[in-house]
């Protein structure tokens, strides 16, 4: 397995080129419906992959959190992909990915991993309602591969705060209201729970929003506003007063996204925040050279707000 993710530096060149890698993996067969369904997940996530450790139970963990496993000395949550996502199966886990993002890291239990499948993002498309309702929100993107198999990308994002107490009430409480009705943030980001958070940051910062689920959605927006200011004589500023991008999304990713605002005359003063679990800091200097303005990590609501105060009112 560790022949399967070598090189793993290497990929992150794939970034900015609307390109990305995804690790397939399956949760076995399902006991009711009898599919064995494939799921993916972005290499840039995964840190490595091995036969599951000795898992120590611990008190007082969601349902799905199996337990802690001790990686180098570190204490690390192991979740068990197939109670969380409602597959039954009889099948065993035995293979767990060691997943890093938004500066956490954790275990997924899954029945096995099969290859690394690299494809452009304008392949990945956005879930049908009845597979979204079908999965709980889970699935961002799918993908259709060559024998005809789905392949559904999994939310890290959903999984990390319903598995954590990352997402705390007190947060939101914390964040400063701004009350200038002339501002507005256009944001994109494919995962409905990081959605969430960022409409919460935003209406606690008392800021005017449009929201998109993917870099393709926003751009075509923004194009239309870009073109409403022209026509009118506007300032584009006047209409938007920043972007807020994820990097990881179907059709469109935000490396892309941020590449066609900065270069795009009509889009001259409006700051680019790029927002994303992918918190190496390759993946920062990959946003810089595409001309993002600032990183923020996911699942810090506090300083997003202070971030996007600071751009706002700078």
């Amino acid at each position: 397995m560790s022949e399967l993710l070598k090189n793993i530096d290497a990929r992150t060149k794939l970034a900015g080129t609307n390109k990305l890698e995804i690790l397939l993996f399956s949760l076995g067969t399902n006991s009711n419906t009898g599919r064995r369904e494939t799921f993916g997940i972005n290499v840039f996530k995964v840190r490595e992959v091995m036969r599951t450790p000795a898992i120590t139970s611990a008190p007082e963990m969601p349902s799905s959190v199996e337990g802690m496993v001790s990686l180098r000395g570190v204490l690390v949550p192991v979740v068990d992909l197939a109670r969380y996502a409602g597959v039954a199966t009889e099948t065993p886990r035995s293979i767990m990915i060691v997943t890093e993002y938004a500066g956490h890291t954790q275990g997924f239990l899954v029945e096995g991993v099969d290859t690394i499948l690299r494809l452009d993002w304008s392949q990945m498309k956005v879930p049908p309602d009845m597979l979204l309702a079908e999965m709980g929100g889970l699935v961002t993107a799918v993908t259709e591969l060559p024998d005809g198999r789905l392949v559904m990308m999994l939310d890290v994002e959903k999984v990390l705060s319903q598995t954590t107490n990352y997402d705390e009430e007190s947060v939101y409480r914390k964040i400063k209201p701004l009350n200038n009705p002339n501002l507005t943030v256009y944001f994109a980001d494919d995962s409905v729970v990081a959605r969430k958070q960022i409409t919460r940051a935003l209406e606690a910062m008392n800021v005017k929003y449009v929201g998109a689920t993917n870099g393709l959605e926003a751009w075509k927006e923004l194009d239309k506003i870009a073109n409403l200011a022209e026509s009118s004589g506007q300032n584009i500023t006047d209409l938007v007063s920043l972007v807020l991008t994820d990097v990881e999304m179907p059709e469109m990713d935000g490396y892309i996204l941020t590449k066609r605002i900065k270069t795009d005359p009509r889009f001259a003063g409006v700051p680019v925040i790029m927002h994303s679990s992918l918190s190496g800091m390759s993946n920062q200097q990959l946003g810089k050279s595409v001309g993002v303005d600032e990183y923020v990590p996911k699942f810090e609501a506090l300083k997003l707000s202070e971030v996007l105060t600071r751009r706002l009112l700078g």
